[in-house]
């Protein structure tokens, strides 16, 4: 990829990883980005680095509007290691007067054995730096997702480099948002926020009205992973503000792993009962789907209700394992409810209702239990049980 002039003086010269199909338990099945930034000044100054890997990408790109060893400045938002893992390389090329960092991102790169000699200058919200024409602006973003976190601002440009926020694992030759499609680039950002960021909802909240009260003028966000916006900041801002308020619709979602198929055939008949009562839903065998890709629906479903066969006294692996996920990212507000098919002990829809119980869910059932195969009764029981919820889900999302 070549480098894409941003703004005036400021260029894209990051890297595009086409073949990432996993990260850190999430899907990324259509590859993603570390984006990285270039500002030409008096002060000449680079804004993150990328994965370790993609090194000599950066470096290209970089190259090709500049000689690196005129770098002056580097500004390091996130420690973690897509965005810093060239750091020391990086470094070792362009001799750098000053890395700007947040304090907790100091004391990271330091946990990360980053050399304590590094002209570190830690930086905190509400400070500074002239480059000469430009000024940047820091705003630390503790845990966003990291506690090092934070974003640069550049006023005169209208420009928020927004580390992590408002990003999308999305691999593409296209550099900015009007470039693809709206809808598809909506859904990658989507399951970006629900798959890392959702358990961070109240601090998004909590930035979204700082950002607010500062007053900031922003017409393009650049985050560090997927599309610029340039056009439509203000429709990932607003997407932000309604996901981190945990706003759902009248949608339910069935997440269940079965092994003989008795299971499966309770959940289609939860699913009848509540499209009977007009409730958006989607079933999710997780033979078949990632738990990423299931957390996404679950961003915006007011039920989720979750089914297992048992296997040696316990959840099949596969439900124990997006339970376990989804705990981590603590959704709220949410209707539960289990169910599940057992040979002769049954402890699965026990287990399922310990973990909606820790999530905090109101709980619609205890639970639907099947010996071996289910009847018709024992269907009928299913059905009435997903129009229970859908009149819960109706009472609750006018």
């Amino acid at each position: 990829m070549i480098p894409v002039e941003i703004k005036p003086d400021v260029y894209w010269v990051g890297a595009v990883d086409w073949d990432i199909r996993d990260f850190h338990g999430y899907s990324t099945y259509k590859g993603t980005t570390y984006n990285a930034y270039l500002i030409l000044d008096d002060k000449i100054t680079l804004v993150d680095t990328v994965k370790k890997e993609h090194k000599d990408q950066l470096v290209k790109n970089v190259s090709l509007i500049i000689d690196p060893a005129k770098i002056d400045y580097l500004i390091v938002n996130h420690v973690e290691l897509d965005h810093s893992g060239a750091m020391m390389q990086v470094v070792d090329l362009i001799r750098p007067e000053k890395i700007f960092c947040s304090p907790m991102g100091q004391k990271n790169m330091l946990a990360y054995n980053f050399p304590a000699g590094y002209p570190y200058e830690t930086v905190k919200t509400g400070q500074s730096v002239s480059l000469g024409k430009k000024t940047v602006q820091f705003i630390e973003t503790r845990m966003l997702h990291w506690p090092d976190s934070m974003f640069s601002y550049l006023p005169d440009d209208r420009l928020l480099i927004s580390s992590d926020a408002f990003g999308q694992h999305w691999a593409t030759s296209e550099r900015f948002d009007d470039q693809v499609d709206a809808a598809e680039l909506m859904a990658h950002a989507a399951k970006y926020y629900a798959n890392i960021l959702l358990l961070y909802s109240p601090l998004v909240q909590k930035l979204l009205g700082d950002v607010q009260k500062m007053g900031l003028q922003i017409d393009m966000i650049a985050p560090d992973h997927g599309l610029i916006w340039r056009t439509r900041p203000q429709a990932i801002l607003e997407a932000y503000d309604r996901w981190s308020r945990q706003v759902t619709a009248q949608k339910a979602i069935i997440v269940y792993d079965t092994m003989w198929h008795s299971t499966e055939k309770m959940a289609v008949a939860i699913a009848e009962g509540l499209v009977q009562e007009n409730i958006s839903t989607k079933i999710f065998n997780l033979h078949h789907n990632h738990r990423s890709e299931v957390m996404t629906e679950l961003l915006d479903a007011k039920a989720v209700i979750c089914g297992s066969s048992t296997l040696n006294n316990n959840l099949l692996p596969r439900m124990a394992d997006i339970l376990t996920y989804m705990k981590g990212l603590k959704p709220l507000n949410r209707i539960g409810a289990a169910f599940g098919s057992y040979g002769w002990s049954g402890e699965a829809v026990g287990q399922i209702n310990h973990y909606l119980e820790e999530m905090k869910f109101t709980i619609a059932d205890p639970g639907i239990k099947v010996n071996y195969g289910p009847n018709a009764d024992d269907l009928q029981a299913c059905q009435a049980l997903g129009q229970k919820i859908g009149r819960m889900i109706q009472e609750q999302v006018k």
